[in-house]
């Protein structure tokens, strides 16, 4: 008879709950390092993609390297939850401490922790599986190790997304998960005591990173501050991480810059943003023709509602962002308030926390002028807004004569990305127009409008205060040199993502 067939009914249950650990744990490392890597590197799809595939692989390697190990199963798998606590409760720091050296250290890391943490899991479940065999048939053995092990899958992939991230944050999370691993060791430590050959080194061993972890998570803030410290330039005044993205805004030592960030991307400068606000705005508002009713897609910022509201005759401005942190800071944030002069306080403002292709699909008034203010289609959830789709179910929701204006990313540097765009808008709309300007923290930039039953002027008078946009520069902003000509490129749907393919050639390039 094997020594494990004695298991009582208590130790059977707890290796039992261990699995369940075990594949919740696997799960959370897989979404912490995919979420890394999409907020550092963009491109969500290859890094989720290319985390879980290679975690997968590693997976099998470590269920083969586990019939090399020696018979005391118990004590290897508790070995391997030790060192799984390690490895994946720091991940994350890792990640983040590598990342501003060079794109290669960071994808060496990367690859390391994945592989190490795959081949770990992958060590468990055989293990597991082996020492329930003795106590129970094989077939019931199996059955209750996987049908827990998709459990445990389940509620780690759930709980992700809906408490770890938006509670705890990226660091905090790989801590915490790190914790219930180390936590599980523990428990199996005390239950099987008899059945190691060196328990206490294993308790001495165990409650050393759990006293590490523990640490990591209380001081967890100041860790953060201290990792993404390296990714910024200036000190961070503000952060949060919600559950649609992370919010960071910089500050330069003088005081005279502030900077947004959302994901890892600037969203403007305080020392030009005006550039950028006037050239979205106010080409499209200087058009003869009614405006009362004005749409806002993304903006949360309020920096276009400043402008929008340079316009008396302007009854309603409906902002759309779908996170409601964003707004808030818009409104609250005195860095933010300064810049957009509390524009959000207007007694015409009505701001939607809905997602811009969900609000733009229902009915609703009817608008005038619509700005779409929305990032650049850097991933897949993105596309869907620069698509042919949504731009047909805006078309539905504007009056006659109406008039839709989109920031579309660089002419230059995103060049098939622009022209993209514009390709798509006109696939939609009776006319267009492109044109461009220079930002100095973002270079040439462009943008793209379009009417509805009209032809759009080439002549602009502006009768509005402003700081950078003019008669003249309009004029000039319409005019394409040689490298960022009108080229031909594909339509962009839903069901056929162009323009996040062209947006990654256009990166590679």
């Amino acid at each position: 008879m094997h020594i494990y067939s004695k298991l009582s009914k208590q130790q059977a249950s707890i290796l039992l709950f261990s699995i369940l650990i075990v594949a919740l744990c696997g799960i959370a490392y897989q979404l912490i390092i995919s979420t890394v890597s999409s907020y550092l590197l963009g491109n969500s799809v290859y890094q989720f993609s290319l985390t879980i595939g290679l975690f997968m692989f590693a997976m099998g390697v470590g269920s083969y390297l586990s019939k090399l190990l020696d018979d005391n199963q118990i004590q290897n798998f508790i070995n391997v939850e030790i060192a799984i606590s390690l490895f994946g409760g720091i991940s994350s720091l890792l990640l983040l401490l590598a990342f501003p050296y060079v794109h290669s250290l960071y994808s060496t890391v990367m690859f390391c922790l994945i592989f190490i943490l795959g081949a770990l899991v992958g060590m468990e479940i055989p293990l597991l599986m082996g020492i329930l065999s003795h106590k129970q048939s094989m077939k019931d053995s199996i059955a209750n190790v996987m049908s827990l092990d998709y459990v445990g899958g389940l509620i780690g992939a759930v709980a992700f997304p809906l408490f770890l991230l938006p509670q705890l944050g990226l660091l905090k999370s790989s801590f915490a998960i790190g914790l219930i691993n180390i936590i599980t060791a523990l428990i199996n430590i005390y239950f099987f005591w008899n059945y190691l050959s060196r328990p206490k080194l294993m308790t001495t061993v165990a409650v050393a990173v759990l006293i590490m972890l523990t640490v990591f998570t209380v001081f967890g803030t100041r860790l953060s501050s201290f990792a993404e410290k390296h990714l910024y330039f200036d000190q961070i005044i503000y952060k949060k991480q919600t559950p649609y993205q992370r919010i960071v805004v910089t500050e330069t030592s003088n005081g005279r810059e502030q900077r947004l960030y959302i994901d890892g991307h600037i969203q403007f400068s305080s020392r030009d943003e005006y550039r950028y606000h006037e050239s979205l705005v106010h080409p499209l508002m200087s058009i003869d023709g009614k405006r009362d009713n004005i749409l806002i897609l993304g903006g949360g910022d309020g920096l276009a509602i400043r402008e929008v509201l340079k316009y008396d005759d302007v009854k309603l401005i409906h902002l759309v962002d779908i996170d409601p942190e964003m707004t808030s800071i818009g409104s609250t944030l005195h860095t933010l308030t300064k810049l957009n002069k509390n524009s959000f306080k207007n007694e015409k403002v009505t701001v939607f926390n809905d997602d811009a292709f969900s609000f733009i699909n229902k009915a609703g008034i009817a608008y005038d002028r619509v700005i779409i203010d929305m990032p650049d289609p850097h991933n897949e959830a993105i596309n869907k807004l620069y698509s042919r789709e949504f731009y047909t179910m805006i078309k539905k929701r504007m009056s006659d004569q109406g008039l839709v204006v989109s920031q579309s990313s660089s002419p230059f540097f995103t060049h098939k990305t622009f022209w993209g765009i514009e390709k798509t808008l006109d696939a939609v709309y009776d006319d267009t127009l492109s044109y461009h300007v220079t930002i100095p923290s973002f270079g040439i930039w462009g943008f793209n409008m379009a009417s509805l039953n009209s032809q759009i002027p080439t002549n602009f008078m502006f009768n509005v205060d402003t700081k950078y946009m003019s008669d003249d520069i309009m004029q000039a902003a319409m005019v394409f040199a040689k490298d960022t000509q009108k080229i031909d490129v594909p339509v962009n749907s839903i069901m056929e993502p162009k323009l996040y393919q062209l947006y990654l050639e256009d990166l590679k390039i």
